[in-house]
């Protein structure tokens, strides 16, 4: 389904949310209020600005009484992305985010990714993958990087572990291309990048991702991934308590102008060392 068609399909499913809720007789906020959510999020997925997670849309259905509509709807419109289902509605609030924190502590963050780099890791996953299969997941993955690019960019900061900068994904080539790419990004002042060094030890949340993502009339969010799946918070207390990790992981992290000398010094060893091969 073409992003035009898939944004067409969530504002009738904002409209039919609108329509059934006020036949039900039920305000945004009186309807938020039962499936756990605000009034302003079920104002924000009746004009399609929000996409609902999967269980909010079962909550839904049974509050209205729909017999599964929205669920049903929901299904179509997750199966039928470009992403894997866990990720698929984080992918749609980075193209509304004012502010976006990666934490990285095993590979590229998504949005500074190149081509080659991140069809090493999709291969990685998916050794048995067809061509086809693997092609669509990259052009998927570089789709995202043009709101770094975009007048309206969210203002974009990444913490990469040093391990990120030691392992080598693809060739040294592939390794020199990709690091190469993220220091263009830091001089562009595009995306500000930190390297958590081993030297740090220990450190919060502990070989897990982390992405925070704030809005301007929406309430932050946090999201963490593990093997094939993902978590999507918005409750304030717990994303409250992901952003103070996060602040914890930045203070323990090398400056800005150290990470830069640091990326740029693995450059050189990846590409010395395509040099020899």
């Amino acid at each position: 389904m073409a992003n035009g068609s898939r944004q067409a399909a969530w504002e009738f499913f904002g409209a039919e949310l609108k329509r059934r809720r006020e036949d039900a007789g039920l305000s945004q906020s009186a309807l938020g209020v039962r499936v756990f959510v605000s009034g302003g999020y079920i104002g924000q997925f009746e004009q399609a600005i929000r996409k609902p997670q999967l269980d909010v849309a079962q909550r839904i259905d049974e509050v209205l009484q729909t017999g599964g509509f929205f669920e049903r709807m929901c299904r179509k419109l997750i199966k039928e992305t470009r992403y894997a289902e866990y990720f698929a509605h984080v992918a749609e609030l980075e193209q509304l985010a004012t502010e976006i924190c990666d934490f990285a502590p095993a590979v590229v963050p998504g949005l500074l990714q190149t081509g080659d780099y991140a069809r090493a890791v999709f291969l990685a996953t998916h050794p048995f993958a067809t061509d086809e299969y693997v092609e669509e997941r990259v052009r998927a993955r570089m789709d995202r990087a043009p709101i770094l690019k975009d007048a309206t960019r969210p203002t974009y900061w990444a913490i990469l572990h040093e391990g990120v900068l030691c392992t080598p994904v693809g060739s040294p080539d592939v390794m020199a291309q990709q690091l190469d790419h993220v220091t263009a990004m830091m001089r562009e002042r595009t995306a500000m990048v930190q390297v958590l060094p081993f030297s740090a030890g220990a450190y919060p949340n502990m070989g897990k991702m982390l992405k925070l993502m704030e809005f301007e009339d929406a309430p932050p969010t946090a999201y963490t991934e593990g093997v094939l799946s993902g978590n999507l918070l918005d409750d304030p207390a717990m994303v409250k308590q992901m952003q103070a990790t996060y602040d914890l992981l930045r203070a323990a992290a090398l400056s800005p102008e150290a990470s830069l000398a640091l990326i740029e010094s693995a450059v050189e060893d990846y590409r010395q060392c395509a040099s020899t091969t």
